[in-house]
């Protein structure tokens, strides 16, 4: 029971996440990420946040909803953390736009699920 309540706060941390992401990049493109390194940066590590919540995560929790490409989010989180120095801002520009609306989709009904 309590991994259960330790996994739905982990999911709300990365929907937070995804939450902060969306607000500093509301109205803002590329270019804005590529001029703006506190931008850069916040999406960055709110992004490595995801990766981390998505980490911790049980075991079964990952495995009942394969539906998350969960391998991905942690490789990612893995990459900005220890690869850092190669990380650009187009890559967390496509992280956000591409990637994370649907995350969040998924998220969103693991929780819905869980209730």
């Amino acid at each position: 029971m309590r991994e259960s309540v330790r996994d739905k706060g982990r999911l709300e941390h990365i929907l937070t996440a995804i939450g902060n992401v969306d607000s500093f990049l509301e109205g803002k493109n590329l270019d804005d990420m590529q001029t703006n390194k506190m931008m850069f940066f916040a999406v960055v590590k709110n992004i490595e946040i995801i990766g981390e919540a998505a980490n911790n995560l049980t075991k079964e929790i990952r495995e009942k909803h394969p539906e998350v490409s969960w391998k991905d989010v942690i490789s990612m989180r893995h990459v900005l953390v220890h690869d850092y120095y190669n990380i650009d801002a187009k890559t967390a520009w496509q992280t956000a736009k591409d990637n994370l609306p649907e995350l969040r989709r998924q998220i969103c009904a693991i929780l819905e699920q869980m209730k």
